[in-house]
């Protein structure tokens, strides 16, 4: 240890949330100990430009810049690393909106679960880059930070989950890919960084609170072949391949280990074996994560103990609400390194130096947007798409797509109509909407005459019927019944997980009685999945559309797919669970395969959906099909494929591309989503159903016409993982399954021995999976 003075007092900055003014720092007319720093050259390394800066504080601004930066001594105003932008510029202590006029919005996109159910990646990659010039709009406006604590790649595996609707589904590789055109499009592919993007919650995190059990106290108890199988692949994209600028630790323990002092967890896995390192990314824990050490975990006995061991183990911020956060304490009880502190240091500050924090305006174009460049014509227009392609048709009996706009509507539902302060299809994590249009607004816009009627959330059948009679009524005076339902933040959000996964019973019990009335009857379904049996079952319902939550166009979003306007081609991202599915597995329970406690999670483990994933119907028919080519019924040698690849990770290499065809068989002009699956018995038993491994839309299908395309795999999605976490490249007859149910199927093989892939470090075998620090 240094012998340095170690009685240092840090302020409480956290006790409350407060919106920081982001003020860039000035290079030129700035403080001399800043001017003649070498941070405010350019032209110098971002790592020598950070080291440079972290030497000239003192020790008190060095403990104080790990909670709220800032050091009016050398010209550096707070800064807040916390903003949000998961579907556009979002409420957070780093983001403020005004009242009226410049900055009083941005624009708010369709909820990531709905944008993923589109299976576009060129249209996340774009959803991305608006969402990213806004923020450093917001940012030159001094309203936001460069740091945005987005995108949540957490797989959503249990359907009670009450943040699944952040994620882009429960499949591994659709989140992969959702997450690769998504950090580039925040991130950009410039210099300059155009925002910090973070990737979150590192690892395992997928309970709120729960009979009792809240994620602050979890232990999450994973086998190494799940955690690297199921929970790791969205965090590996992030770092080793994406190459993300930030990564936060969560709130719970893995296998014993809070994550956010796992050395584990950042150090073996993320840092070393994913190098991620090359521009020293930082950590920042959850906030309250490591409060949670001691208050929760009870892996620690006091603040300055959990402080040192989640700095030591390769946290480099810690986001405490209140004063929460013993960094001195750390300091003056000798529990901290100093070399631990310039380390947290240089990591956040390269960041900011990368962004050009530091840099003269000129020095980015990005440091000329303006409020000009918030919510434009194309935001507006690509807020539209980002919702429509992701709505999902789950049933028709062909009362879809509306013939005429002369029919009267009853709109009845808790979200159908005027917002009221009821902003229900934002969904979590929103920002102040540029505008807000209801179902009601949209369809009044198109010509229909319409009866508006709200209805029930969460109730049971029991509570106090305040609804039905006024829904009666408004269904008995129009021709056609539209029912907006399912769930909004009051039955599903962070902090709050389900108990039950059937239709809220005061919602069912009102749907059948209007679809009772003889009149078509159209459910539209917000929020995440509800068991849709009975809907289904009910020959009185005509039709059911899920929307997940559409942002601020949702309602003319609904109405484009009800009309025709655009045809319905989004897919499932989950799986539609049969409600007892809760009695038959603990959200507790973080294994995948089946055994006689647990009947399989996701589609590649559970086989008895009431609608699976990937499921999606279509105002048209379609045949697809395998083209001709030369992976059919072929033999590889293992050896030879893998001689072949020539990039560092050999998971990454391409297997022979496989073509098909696709034609449309009906009237309608559609786009197509073609989903191809691996299915076989190779590798560790048991065996997955099938296992999602190439994806494409294509677009704009004419009736009667064929698209075509050719979708690749790669060798890591061929792959299975076995117990120790290796991913091993198996001989054995390949299936490869086109669409959901599967259309036409080919196969192939692999010959010769089993081949490693990717060899995992194992965890120390005298702490267990996930340990890596001592207890305190």
């Amino acid at each position: 240890m240094k012998s340095l003075s170690r009685l240092i007092a840090l302020p409480a900055l956290y006790n409350t949330i407060a919106v920081a003014k982001l003020v860039f720092p000035d290079c030129v007319n700035g403080p001399e100990i800043l001017t003649s720093n070498l941070v405010c050259d350019s032209t110098a390394s971002p790592a020598d430009r950070a080291a440079a800066l972290i030497k000239a504080w003192n020790t008190g601004e060095k403990l104080v810049n790990l909670v709220n930066p800032g050091a009016a001594r050398l010209g550096l105003a707070p800064y807040e690393w916390w903003s949000e932008a998961l579907h556009g510029v979002a409420g957070s202590p780093g983001v403020a909106f005004s009242a009226l006029g410049e900055y009083s919005g941005a624009t708010s996109f369709a909820s990531p679960i709905l944008m993923s159910a589109a299976f576009d990646d060129e249209l996340i990659h774009a959803v991305a880059d608006v969402v990213s010039t806004e923020a450093r709009a917001f940012s030159n406006a001094g309203r936001a930070g460069l740091d945005y604590w987005t995108p949540n790649i957490n797989p959503y595996k249990d359907p009670r989950w009450g943040r699944g609707s952040e994620t882009p589904g429960e499949d591994p590789f659709r989140i992969k890919e959702y997450v690769k055109a998504l950090i580039e499009g925040l991130q950009g592919t410039e210099n300059t960084t155009k925002v910090i993007a973070t990737c979150k919650h590192y690892a395992a995190y997928d309970l709120e609170r729960w009979h009792g059990i809240t994620r602050y106290e979890f232990d999450a108890i994973v086998t190494m072949q799940d955690l690297v199988e199921y929970y790791l692949p969205p965090f590996q994209q992030c770092a080793r391949d994406s190459k993300v600028k930030s990564i936060m630790c969560s709130y719970n323990s893995v296998n014993g280990t809070p994550a956010c002092g796992s050395t584990y967890l950042m150090e073996t896995v993320l840092r070393d074996f994913w190098e991620w390192n090359d521009e020293n990314q930082y950590i920042t824990s959850d906030c309250n994560a490591v409060l949670n050490f001691h208050e929760d975990h009870n892996y620690t006995k006091t603040a300055a103990q959990s402080a040192a061991v989640a700095l030591t183990a390769g946290t480099d911020t810690i986001c405490q609400v209140g004063s929460n956060t013993d960094v001195a304490g750390a300091w003056n009880q000798t529990l901290l390194d100093e070399s631990v502190v310039d380390r947290a240091l240089r990591r956040l500050y390269e960041g900011l130096i990368r962004a050009g924090y530091f840099d003269a305006p000129e020095g980015t174009h990005y440091r000329s947007l303006a409020w000009k460049d918030v919510n434009t014509t194309a935001a507006q227009e690509l807020a539209l798409r980002s919702a429509v392609d992701g709505i999902v048709l789950k049933k028709n009996d062909g009362l879809l797509p509306l013939q005429s706009t002369k029919a009267s509507l009853a709109l009845i539902g808790f979200w159908s109509g005027p917002p009221a302060g009821n902003f229900a299809m934002l969904g979590g994590y929103a920002g102040v909407p540029s505008y807000y249009h209801t179902p009601t607004y949209a369809a009044q816009k198109l010509g229909f005459k319409t009866v508006t009627s709200t209805g029930p959330r969460g109730q049971l059948v029991s509570a106090n019927d305040t609804w039905t009679a006024a829904a009666l009524d408004a269904a008995s005076k129009s021709d056609i019944v539209v029912y907006f339902g399912g769930n909004d933040m009051s039955i599903e959000s962070e902090d709050l997980d389900r108990d039950a996964i059937a239709w809220p019973g005061a919602q069912l019990s009102l749907i059948e009685k209007l679809c009772a009335l003889g009149k078509p009857c159209i459910i539209v379904e917000l929020g995440d999945q509800n068991d849709d049996t009975p809907l289904l079952a009910n020959a009185n319902v005509s039709a059911i559309v899920w929307a997940g939550f559409p942002g601020q166009d949702g309602g003319t979003a609904v109405f484009d797919i009800l009309t025709g306007k655009s045809a319905p081609a989004g897919r499932l991202p989950t799986t539609v669970y049969p409600a007892d599915y809760v009695n038959q597995v603990p959200l507790t329970d973080m294994t995948l395969r089946p055994s006689s406690s647990n009947p399989g999670r996701t589609y590649k483990w559970y086989n008895e959906s009431v609608l699976p994933f990937g499921f999606g119907l279509h105002y048209t028919t379609f045949d697809a099909k395998f083209k001709e080519g030369k992976v059919a019924k072929r033999q590889y040698a293992i050896d030879d494929i893998v001689k072949r690849c020539k990039l560092r990770y050999l998971d990454l290499c391409d297997f022979d591309p496989i073509a098909i065809s696709v034609q449309n068989t009906g009237k309608v002009t559609s786009d197509f989503v073609a989903l191809a699956f691996l299915s076989g018995e190779h590798g560790p038993a048991p065996y997955p159903i099938k296992e999602l491994a190439a994806y494409t839309r294509l677009k704009k299908i004419g009736a009667g016409k064929s698209g075509e395309a050719n979708l690749t795999m790669k060798l890591g999605e061929l792959a299975r993982v076995d117990e120790n976490g290796n991913t091993v490249l198996y001989p054995g007859t390949y299936q490869v399954l086109l669409d959901v149910p599967t259309q036409d199927q080919i196969s192939f093989q692999l010959t010769g021995k089993p081949k490693v892939l990717i060899e995992f470090p194992q965890p120390p075998a005298d702490l267990g999976a996930g340990n890596g620090h001592e207890k305190l």
